[in-house]
């Protein structure tokens, strides 16, 4: 029999197994953490080993998708539709990598975040969980699989979130879970609906089909599910009310991981589903998204300005920058895309950065709670100057990384026509530089001694401050050197609109 037409029958060759290298590498050393279980004090050194080899993997794969293209890798030997395909574009390595270096950074931190008690609840394995789920989102070439890798990183984050014996950890866990259980059932059953109409969940075998599709096809009932789902994942408005109410919970490093890394895996599925494979019906609903996008941007920042506790200001901060985000996806074409892809890849160091930033003044302060802090500029001026550079990086301010997203998607939205979501930009920035500037002048300016101090102050241990300076100095390098970050995501922006490149690397010579 010739199996040769549904079975690769030719070697794997070594440099393919990148592809998946980002998933296998975290998930064989979350599994070496279980073997060591009773080795605690190294579980941190061993979780950032992995970390690390995780994201050499990631350079090297989006430096291979660079200079070659896709690359696709199939499970179980069977050629697609009928084997689950890993399929590594620019967008998808991009990502992977961005989601490497912050949980690195993470990893460092969390070497002194987490105590003796919090790595036998777990924290390390559920950690490579997590990156394991993250990284096979970003990369996989399934719509379902896609399904099954939010699965694993919102189980892990269920661990990540309860780590620990604090009540509100407990509170924020059940609302966390009660909102992501609702979208992943509305993914599950848009999923289920879709292979119902179509056969096939591989996402190049559906671009063909879809954009064959005749009139009875249900595609905008499908899109308004995933969109339904997906903008829940993303906590955009309004849905968006579960990201507050738990985020500021957790440990300072677990908030980092998710502030910066788990809404963005909302938007990579957004701008995957809708404007690769569907793109037709991404113009239908584009009006929809913009002003959702606006409603999120204006209404998450002037949320954040009401927040005495700093963590959940920075939970609408977050909530402000997926508006940002999705009003690319509103816009569309390649400037449009283009700037909402740069702006999450910002998003996920600066976000990671500003909470791990609210953890040192923690640290310094004694407290989180805004109108007690005082004094920090003369006891940290180090811890200033990385607070004020994160300041102008969120607010789309010189010489942070996000000026650059937001000046493309200010140009795209006037060129679209869209003069209304500029303005929204535009006052969103506004709005972000008065509310860090509010933080920078009562817990950095205002004088000890004018307000009761908190107790339990301490000195950041210097780790900590490394954790942070790389993040910083990664937000300080791409808004004074923007032109190779703007450069990969415009390429991935055109490899989304026009996808022959992705499927031709899932079915070389057009064989399905």
């Amino acid at each position: 029999m010739d199996l040769a037409a549904a079975i690769v029958t030719t070697p794997t060759a070594p440099a393919d197994w990148l592809v998946i290298a980002p998933v296998v590498v975290p998930l064989l050393t979350g599994a070496l953490l279980l073997t060591i279980r009773h080795h605690m004090r190294i579980h941190g050194v061993v979780a950032l080993a992995g970390l690390a080899l995780s994201a050499v993997c990631s350079a090297l794969l989006l430096a291979r998708v660079l200079a070659e293209g896709p690359i696709v890798m199939t499970m179980g030997r069977w050629l697609p539709p009928f084997g689950i395909s890993f399929t590594a574009d620019t967008l998808g390595a991009l990502f992977a990598l961005t989601a490497s270096i912050a949980g690195i950074v993470c990893g460092l931190y969390s070497l002194h975040d987490i105590d003796m008690a919090g790595r036998r609840y777990g924290f390390y394995p559920f950690l490579m969980l997590m990156m394991a789920g993250v990284g096979g989102a970003f990369l996989t070439g399934d719509i379902f699989n896609l399904y099954v890798w939010f699965e694993v990183f919102v189980i892990s984050s269920f661990g990540l979130l309860v780590v620990g014996d604090d009540e509100s950890r407990i509170d924020g866990a059940v609302k966390y879970a009660i909102l992501n259980l609702i979208a992943t059932t509305l993914f599950l059953i848009a999923t289920g609906y879709l292979y119902g109409v179509f056969g096939t969940l591989n996402m190049a075998d559906l671009v063909g089909k879809i954009t064959a599709a005749g009139p009875d096809a249900p595609m905008m009932t499908l899109a308004t599910l995933y969109l339904v789902a997906f903008g829940m994942k993303a906590a955009a408005f309004p849905l968006n009310f579960w990201l507050p109410a738990s985020y500021h919970t957790p440990r300072v490093v677990t908030s980092a991981l998710f502030g910066g890394l788990l809404t963005k895996v909302g938007i990579y599925a957004l701008l995957r589903v809708l404007v690769m494979i569907m793109p037709a019906e991404r113009l239908v609903l584009a009006p929809l998204i913009g002003w959702a996008a606006a409603a999120t941007m204006i209404l998450g920042v002037v949320c954040a300005l009401a927040q005495s506790d700093m963590r959940r200001m920075l939970g609408f901060v977050l909530i402000s920058g997926i508006g940002v985000m999705l009003a690319g996806l509103a816009i569309g074409g390649v400037d449009g895309l283009s700037g909402a892809i740069l702006y999450a890849i910002h998003s996920m160091l600066v976000t990671t950065a500003l909470y791990l930033l609210a953890g040192l003044i923690g640290m310094q302060g004694g407290g989180f709670l805004l109108q007690r802090l005082s004094g920090l500029y003369d006891a940290a001026p180090m811890l200033a100057g990385a607070a004020l550079l994160l300041a102008f990086a969120i607010a789309g301010l010189p010489p942070g990384s996000g000026l650059w997203p937001k000046v493309a998607l200010v140009k795209a939205s006037l060129d679209a026509g869209a003069g209304w979501l500029a303005a929204a930009i535009l006052v969103s920035s506004l709005l972000t530089t008065i509310a860090f500037g509010r933080v920078f002048l009562l817990a950095f300016w205002r004088a000890k001694g004018e307000v009761e101090a908190l107790e339990g102050t301490r000195r950041p241990p210097p780790l900590t401050f490394v954790a942070l300076a790389i993040l910083v100095l990664s937000s300080l390098a791409m808004g004074l050197y923007p032109e190779p970050f703007l450069g990969a995501a415009r390429y991935a922006a055109a490899g989304l609109i026009e996808p022959s490149r992705y499927v031709e690397a899932v079915f070389p010579g057009g064989v399905r």
